[in-house]
Protein backbone atom coordinates (compact mmCIF):
# COMPACT_ATOMS: atom_id res chain seq x y z
CA UNK A 1 0.00 0.00 0.00
CA UNK A 2 1.24 3.53 -1.06
CA UNK A 3 1.81 5.39 2.50
CA UNK A 4 3.10 8.79 0.22
CA UNK A 5 2.52 10.77 -2.89
CA UNK A 6 4.58 11.94 -5.39
CA UNK A 7 6.09 15.40 -3.63
CA UNK A 8 4.06 17.32 -6.95
CA UNK A 9 0.97 15.72 -6.24
CA UNK A 10 0.68 16.00 -2.20
CA UNK A 11 -1.90 17.87 -0.53
CA UNK A 12 -3.98 17.41 -4.24
CA UNK A 13 -7.43 16.13 -4.79
CA UNK A 14 -8.56 15.70 -8.02
CA UNK A 15 -12.24 17.03 -8.23
CA UNK A 16 -13.58 15.11 -10.79
CA UNK A 17 -12.80 12.12 -8.38
CA UNK A 18 -14.30 13.77 -5.55
CA UNK A 19 -17.50 14.63 -6.95
CA UNK A 20 -18.37 11.43 -9.00
CA UNK A 21 -21.94 9.76 -8.99
CA UNK A 22 -22.29 5.80 -8.83
CA UNK A 23 -25.69 4.23 -9.69
CA UNK A 24 -27.21 1.50 -7.79
CA UNK A 25 -25.55 -1.90 -8.13
CA UNK A 26 -22.75 -0.20 -10.09
CA UNK A 27 -18.89 -2.62 -9.29
CA UNK A 28 -16.67 -0.60 -7.01
CA UNK A 29 -12.94 -0.75 -5.76
CA UNK A 30 -11.56 0.83 -2.86
CA UNK A 31 -8.72 3.26 -3.64
CA UNK A 32 -7.62 4.78 -0.61
CA UNK A 33 -6.21 8.86 -1.05
CA UNK A 34 -4.32 9.26 0.82
CA UNK A 35 -4.85 13.21 0.83
CA UNK A 36 -8.33 12.74 2.29
CA UNK A 37 -8.65 11.50 5.92
CA UNK A 38 -10.41 8.35 5.47
CA UNK A 39 -13.03 6.66 8.32
CA UNK A 40 -13.03 2.58 6.90
CA UNK A 41 -10.85 0.04 7.81
CA UNK A 42 -7.45 0.52 5.22
CA UNK A 43 -7.75 -3.82 5.08
CA UNK A 44 -10.60 -2.51 2.49
CA UNK A 45 -8.02 -1.05 0.04
CA UNK A 46 -7.91 -3.00 -2.82
CA UNK A 47 -11.55 -4.72 -2.01
CA UNK A 48 -14.48 -4.99 -4.27
CA UNK A 49 -18.43 -4.69 -3.78
CA UNK A 50 -21.50 -3.28 -5.65
CA UNK A 51 -22.99 0.25 -4.49
CA UNK A 52 -26.53 -0.27 -2.24
CA UNK A 53 -27.17 3.81 -1.91
CA UNK A 54 -26.19 7.17 -0.47
CA UNK A 55 -26.27 8.19 2.28
CA UNK A 56 -25.08 12.57 2.60
CA UNK A 57 -22.01 12.80 0.55
CA UNK A 58 -21.04 9.15 0.96
CA UNK A 59 -22.13 5.60 -0.69
CA UNK A 60 -23.12 2.51 1.38
CA UNK A 61 -21.10 -0.04 -0.30
CA UNK A 62 -21.28 -4.05 0.26
CA UNK A 63 -18.24 -6.06 0.36
CA UNK A 64 -17.51 -9.51 1.92
CA UNK A 65 -15.00 -8.35 4.88
CA UNK A 66 -13.42 -12.19 5.54
CA UNK A 67 -16.64 -14.71 4.95
CA UNK A 68 -19.51 -11.98 5.98
CA UNK A 69 -21.09 -9.58 3.61
CA UNK A 70 -21.10 -6.03 5.59
CA UNK A 71 -22.00 -2.78 4.79
CA UNK A 72 -19.58 0.50 4.82
CA UNK A 73 -20.35 3.88 4.46
CA UNK A 74 -17.15 5.45 1.88
CA UNK A 75 -16.56 8.40 0.80
CA UNK A 76 -16.61 8.89 -3.43
CA UNK A 77 -12.68 9.89 -3.32
CA UNK A 78 -11.85 6.46 -2.50
CA UNK A 79 -13.60 4.51 -5.24
CA UNK A 80 -12.55 3.95 -8.68
CA UNK A 81 -15.40 2.55 -10.82
CA UNK A 82 -14.91 -1.01 -12.26
CA UNK A 83 -15.93 -2.23 -16.04
CA UNK A 84 -17.90 -5.28 -16.11
CA UNK A 85 -16.54 -8.02 -17.99
CA UNK A 86 -19.81 -10.14 -19.65
CA UNK A 87 -18.21 -13.49 -20.69
CA UNK A 88 -19.66 -15.76 -23.16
Amino acid sequence: MVKRKNLRLRGKIKLSEYFQTFKKDEPVAVKREISVASYFPKRLQGRTGNVIGKRGGSYLIKMKDQNMEKEFLIEPVHLKKIKNIVSK
